[in-house]
């Protein structure tokens, strides 16, 4: 990491959560996500996106500028809380060996073959403490 690149963090406490848009760890703050095991998550969308990518090359994009894809339900609270560029994108969620869930902009979403060209949204998740 060099001078210019924010320090990633690891944990935000619930009180220090920014408003939605603002920003947060690098990025906007998009809102909280609740995880299966009950843990809470704030969703800090990264700026920029790779576009024309397969899924796989999708996925290295997203981990080049720290975050991750988005899950399905992550991808739509980006998409209600933030403006998201026109197009579609896609997610860390595979369908099946060949083929990967992916979103829309409107918020739609679908399934396409892995080695479509598609867009890269990267997201950062920080767990929130009290």
């Amino acid at each position: 990491m060099n001078a210019t690149e924010p320090e990633v963090k690891n944990t935000v406490k619930f009180s220090e959560l920014p408003a939605l848009g603002a920003d947060l760890d690098g990025g906007e703050f998009a809102g909280i996500h609740t995880k299966p095991d009950g843990t809470h998550w704030a969703v800090s969308r990264l700026p920029g996106f790779g576009s024309k990518l397969t899924h796989k090359l999708a996925i290295a994009d997203a981990k080049e500028r720290g975050g991750e894809l988005p899950t399905k339900a992550v991808a739509a609270m980006v998409v209600v809380n933030l403006k998201v560029d026109p197009g579609w994108y896609w997610t860390g969620e595979e369908y099946d060996a060949s083929d990967a869930w992916f979103f829309f902009s409107d918020g739609y979403t679908g399934i396409s073959s892995k080695s479509a060209a598609g867009g890269a949204l990267a997201v950062r998740l920080i767990q929130i403490t009290a």
